[in-house]
C-alpha cells in the first residue's frame, strides 16, 4: 500500500493542493496502521498487543480519513470532471458506490474499538485489521482511478 502511495504522490503531487492534502492524511493513515500491527519502519515485526488508545488513536485518524473522502474531495472532483464533460462525471459517479463500500467496513471497525469497554476486544484486531487492510486497499485503488481521471482527461 505505502508503494501504491508514493506513486500516486509522484503522479498527482502538487497538481492540486487539495490532493496533496488528502495524500498527506493517506500516508498518516497507513503509517499508523502498520505501527498497530506492529510494523516498524524496518519492517520487523513488534510482539504484544497495542494499547486500547492506539487502536482509538488509529481509528481516530480511519474516520478522519474517510470523511474527508466523502465530504470534500469526491464532490469536488466530480464537480470539476463535470465541468469537463458528462463522460468524465459519469465514470467519477460510477465510483463512488464502488469507494463506499470500505466506509461500512471502516465506521464498523472504529464502531467496534471505540465503544468497547473490554480490553479483551484487542484479541480480535489481527483478524479485523486484516479485514480493514483489504477493504481500505480497495478504496485506496478506486480513488486512485478518480485522480486518473481527473488528471489524464483535465490536466
Amino acid at each position: 500500500m505505502l508503494i501504491k502511495l508514493e506513486q500516486a504522490e509522484q503522479r498527482w503531487g502538487g497538481a492540486n493542493k487539495l490532493v496533496d492534502q488528502w495524500l498527506t492524511h493517506r500516508r498518516k493513515l497507513l503509517v499508523k496502521y502498520f505501527t498497530l500491527v506492529g510494523l516498524s519502519p524496518n519492517k520487523q515485526a513488534e510482539k504484544g498487543l497495542p494499547s486500547i488508545k492506539d487502536v482509538k488513536d488509529f481509528c481516530e485518524q480511519l474516520v478522519d480519513y474517510v470523511s474527508e473522502g466523502h465530504f470534500e474531495v469526491y464532490d469536488r472532483v466530480v464537480s470539476e470532471c463535470a465541468t469537463h464533460g458528462q463522460d468524465s462525471k459519469a465514470t467519477a459517479q460510477n465510483l463512488l458506490p464502488k469507494i463506499s463500500e470500505s466506509t461500512d467496513t471502516a465506521l464498523d471497525f472504529n464502531d467496534k474499538y471505540t465503544e468497547s469497554e473490554d480490553e479483551n476486544v484487542l484479541y480480535q484486531l489481527d483478524k479485523d485489521l486484516a479485514q480493514l487492510a483489504q477493504a481500505m486497499e480497495s478504496r485506496f485503488e478506486f480513488e486512485d482511478e478518480l485522480l486518473e481521471i481527473l488528471h489524464s482527461r483535465h490536466s
